[in-house]
């Protein structure tokens, strides 16, 4: 689109400095690195959470716009913060208590209940710094498991499925929301995404209703991705509506990439719509879409055989240029679109399996 894109990591060679005009290595808390990169570009946005603050109030002292703003990133970045964010804004979540020490997870326990999740306040993503709590015989074990350092204590919820939708708004306070989505999980780790979710229209329509509220409660201004448990009735005796908010993520997120060939406009190029001012484009979804993950678990045997993944047809790759791969890291995925997303996801497993296979 005739932008310039300069790109900060610690690393060198990140997949995003891959591609970029200009790429800038140095430490997120380093001050002089992160303000000569500042004041090399018109404005700042984050690929994920785990950027200190601190960047983003460097990025605004020199004068770039920074979309969605630092405060949003604040919040999001600590489960406590991102839970009272959500309660301030009167959106459902499940219930939950900050939790500081072992006598703090024993009163929360009364309140919250069990069985119950405790997570770390901080730094949790894909299953990592939670730990189940069943009875009260495991307080001491979850609290010793996650190095006794601030956490939440959130209650177990019974739901049907697990949703998210991707949303984005401009500086107009212009709005527009892509089609809910299911994820479905793998030892906390996204497998796979179906779009459009199969659920009653009254579920989408609450989704969107809640995202609106989310993002004009914080003024955003970018996208931002949230995730929903759909309850399997009604809450408090038909009061309130069937989703609790889980988390949010302001920026694109991993259940939104199969928009690059299943939506009019990508959540990527949407978020350079908003850092740069100009309108939300269209979520029109063109055709029903899977998305499959690639993890680290494909390359335990060499780089895996591309071609038997690409024998289908349909089969969109998408590999994201990361140098190492492990168990569980995300190195790329499979998009397929069709004519119903049950088949696209048929199609998109058996894309993956024959990668399994070679």
């Amino acid at each position: 689109m005739g932008y310039s894109i300069h790109t900060y990591s610690p690393e060198r060679n990140s997949p995003t400095g891959q591609i970029a005009d200009r790429e800038f290595t140095g430490a997120y808390d380093d001050p002089a690195s992160v303000r000569a990169f500042a004041r090399s570009v018109d404005a700042l946005t984050f690929e994920f959470e785990n950027v200190p603050s601190m960047a983003a109030e460097i990025g605004e002292g020199e004068g770039a716009i920074v979309r969605p703003a630092g405060a949003i990133l604040y919040a999001a970045q600590n489960r406590l913060r991102e839970k009272s964010m959500l309660s301030k804004a009167g959106l459902p979540t499940t219930t939950y208590r900050g939790v500081s020490s072992l006598s703090d997870l024993r009163e929360a326990v009364q309140c919250v209940g069990l069985p119950a999740i405790l997570k770390t306040a901080a730094f949790g993503y894909d299953g990592k710094g939670q730990s189940r709590i069943a009875d009260d015989r495991g307080l001491e074990g979850a609290w010793d498991a996650l190095g006794g350092q601030p956490c939440v204590l959130e209650a177990e919820v019974n739901f049907e499925k697990e949703l998210s939708l991707v949303v984005a708004r401009g500086e107009a306070g212009d709005f527009a929301a892509y089609p809910l989505v299911e994820n479905r999980h793998v030892n906390h780790i996204l497998d796979f995404t179906v779009a459009p979710a199969e659920v009653q229209p009254e579920v989408c329509a609450e989704a969107e209703s809640l995202a609106r509220q989310l993002c004009e409660f914080l003024g955003l201004i970018g996208v931002v991705c949230i995730e929903f448990f759909l309850l399997s009735s009604m809450r408090e005796g038909g009061k309130g509506g069937r989703l609790l908010i889980n988390e949010i993520a302001p920026r694109p997120h991993n259940s939104g990439h199969w928009t690059i060939e299943g939506a009019v406009t990508s959540q990527f190029e949407q978020q350079l719509r908003t850092v740069c001012g100009l309108r939300v484009g269209s979520t029109e979804q063109l055709r029903s879409a899977a998305m499959v993950n690639l993890l680290g678990e494909l390359w335990l045997r060499g780089e895996p055989d591309w071609k038997e993944l690409l024998s289908f047809a349909d089969a969109k790759l998408h590999l994201y240029g990361k140098g190492k791969a492990r168990p569980g890291r995300k190195m790329g995925h499979i998009t397929v679109t069709a004519a119903t997303a049950a088949a696209a996801l048929e199609a998109g497993l058996a894309a993956r399996s024959a990668l399994q296979r070679s």
